[in-house]
Parts: structure tokens; C-alpha cells; sequence
């Protein structure tokens, strides 16, 4: 019998910089609200789909960044060398009849706080769902994501990521009983989201964390009346606080929402803003930035979201001036949509 073509299916999904709210996504806040915002760089996903023959491998990874290249038998999946998307393809019950050779890749550095694994979740599951069908919508992928994060691996993630990554652009999101959630796109006039785009710059503080850990840590802070404590109550309202800003194209109220947020993160647990972050945030400041958010958990590792007072001379010299301090500035750009298959 002859061979089929190879056929390429492509899927690319943002990241997820200024989650205002965040740790209020959790199933120890019970419910909550985050605001955040989809940003390129994306993770992509290329899938090469043949026949399976007799004596082939039906499925190889190719994980660019890591530079690792490896076979798996889809009918037993062992989790031991890049859990997250051998997960993902346990899950996704793949056709016998078919062959993959998977191909992922980010610009974006692992372990940035940027929600790159739940990117990586997401569009891999967008292009294995392709090749079984196609129905799972853009709240179906962020769901089946975060169940392989917590329940197959067991780890600590709130529910915002996915869909951060499944969505695409501004999105207030409200939790109302975890994991149960409403997206509401934020729809602004182009002059703001170009302002926003050209304010915002991401830094990098050129090492990875651990979400997970960091979570545990806050968790046993909090204890078990986690839901009502004010610190996750105050999150809760700067969510709103930040879409009402960005709705209204009010940029110094929308500074003050981060500043306040990661202030909020001091409180939570010291680790959360290290010492490295305190130095970022000093130079921004020297530099009138109008705010600063500590992307995602925090710790002693990641990223944080500035937002610049609109002066770019002012923005490229704090550039180079965190450049020097040897922080990387990661290149971004708003996205306005969510996880494409194609």
C-alpha cells in the first residue's frame, strides 16, 4: 500500500505578562478575578503526520530548546523527560493509524513567570485536537491543560495561564467557583492598545523558577481560611481596577494598580519579590516608570511587567541601563489572538 503525504499541522499559542489578581485564580482562593494580558513571543507546535508503519516509532519529540530529540509509545506514556507535553499526548488518545514527529519551540526563556508552559500545554493540545476531530474550543483546550498541570502532574497552578494562552488578548477573568470561569475580552481603540504595546517592556532576571514550590510556600502562609484572607481579597479588586484603567486609557491609575499588586505579593511571602527584582524595580523607578508587576508567582527567579511613563528615550536608557546590570529585556508585542491551528 502506498504512502499518504506527510502532512504539517501548525499551532502557535501567546504567553502572559501583568496578571493582575493573580493567586486569586487558585482552588485555595475558592474564587477570584485576574486581569492579564497575551503577549508574543509564542510557543510553537509543529506536527509532521505520516501513515504509522510496522516497526516505526509512532511518535518522537522534538524539544528545540532543551535540544533533546526522543521516542515515545503513545499507549504507555512514561512522564520522565518533558512531563508536561508527554502528558499532553497521553491524554489526547492519538489514532494507531498515524505517525508524529513533533517539533516545540519558544522565544521565550522557561521558567520566566510568563505562563510558557501553559502556552506550551495549549498549543500542543490545539494541534493534536486537529488531528482527532477539532472540537474543542478555545475554554475546552485551557481547561484540559490546566487538568494535565494539576491532576496528571500533580503540580500547584492557578487556571489563568491557559487561558491567557487560549483566548489571546486583555482579558478580565472571573473565577467564580474554581476552576469555573468567565473570559471577558477587553476591547480598547487602537490609539491605547498601541500606546499600551510601546509602554510595556518585560525583564527578564536570567534565571528560571519553580511555580509550584512557590505556591506550597504561600499556601501554608495562608492556612486554611485562605478564601477570606483581606490580601486576597484586595487581588480580587485590582483585577477590576486594572480593566477599569486600561478601559479608560488611564495609564498612571493602571502603574498604580501593579505597584499596589506587588506590594501585595511582599505581603504574601517574602520570597516572592526577591532581591533581584527589588533592583529592577529601583532602576524603573529611577526612570519614571508609571508601575511594576512581578510576573506570575514571584520568587527567586522570573520576570516583571514594567510600565513606562510614554517617554522612549527614557524607556531605552533604562534599557541599557538594566542591560548593564546584566537583566534581558524580553522583545513583546501585544497579541490580540489566542491559540491559532492551522
Amino acid at each position: 500500500m502506498s504512502r499518504t503525504l506527510p502532512r504539517i499541522v501548525n499551532a502557535v499559542a501567546p504567553i502572559r505578562v501583568c496578571d493582575v489578581g493573580g493567586w486569586t485564580d487558585t482552588w485555595f482562593a475558592r474564587h477570584g478575578a485576574v486581569f492579564n494580558i497575551a503577549v508574543y513571543p509564542y510557543v510553537e507546535v509543529q506536527v509532521r503526520v505520516e501513515d504509522h508503519a510496522e516497526g516505526e516509532e509512532r511518535v518522537t519529540i522534538a524539544a528545540e530548546n532543551f535540544g533533546d530529540t526522543y521516542a515515545i509509545n503513545p499507549d504507555r506514556v512514561i512522564y520522565d523527560k518533558h512531563p508536561l507535553i508527554e502528558a499532553a499526548i497521553d491524554v489526547m488518545r492519538l489514532p494507531s493509524t498515524m505517525a508524529l514527529r513533533i517539533n516545540i519551540f519558544s522565544d521565550a526563556p522557561p521558567g520566566a513567570s510568563t505562563g510558557t508552559s501553559a502556552a506550551v500545554s495549549v498549543a500542543l493540545i490545539g494541534a493534536l485536537d486537529s488531528l482527532v476531530g477539532g472540537d474543542l474550543g478555545p475554554h475546552e483546550v485551557a481547561g484540559l491543560a490546566h487538568f494535565i498541570e494539576t491532576k496528571k502532574l500533580g503540580l500547584q497552578c492557578g487556571i489563568q495561564d491557559q487561558l491567557a494562552s487560549a483566548y489571546g488578548g486583555i482579558n478580565y477573568i472571573d473565577m467564580h467557583e474554581f476552576p469555573s470561569s468567565t473570559v471577558t475580552p477587553i476591547r480598547i481603540p487602537n490609539p491605547v492598545w498601541w500606546e499600551l504595546e510601546h509602554r510595556l517592556t518585560v525583564i527578564y532576571i536570567g534565571r528560571p523558577h519553580s511555580s509550584s514550590a512557590l505556591h506550597m510556600k504561600v499556601i501554608e502562609g495562608l492556612g486554611s481560611g485562605a478564601h477570606a484572607d483581606a490580601r486576597l481579597e484586595r487581588l480580587r479588586r485590582l483585577a477590576a481596577a486594572a480593566r477599569n484603567a486600561v478601559c479608560a486609557g488611564d495609564f498612571p491609575a493602571l502603574g498604580r494598580v501593579m505597584d499596589e499588586n506587588t506590594d501585595i505579593q511582599r505581603a504574601l511571602h517574602r520570597d516572592l519579590v526577591c532581591p533581584k527584582m527589588e533592583e529592577i524595580i529601583a532602576v524603573a523607578r529611577e526612570f519614571d516608570a508609571l508601575g511594576v508587576k512581578v510576573n506570575g508567582a514571584g520568587g527567586d527567579g522570573g520576570s516583571l511587567t514594567i510600565l513606562t511613563g510614554g517617554e522612549m528615550s527614557k524607556k531605552r536608557a533604562m534599557l541599557r541601563t538594566l542591560a548593564d546590570l546584566s537583566f534581558t529585556s524580553l522583545p513583546m508585542y501585544l497579541s490580540r489572538q489566542g491559540l491559532r491551528v492551522w
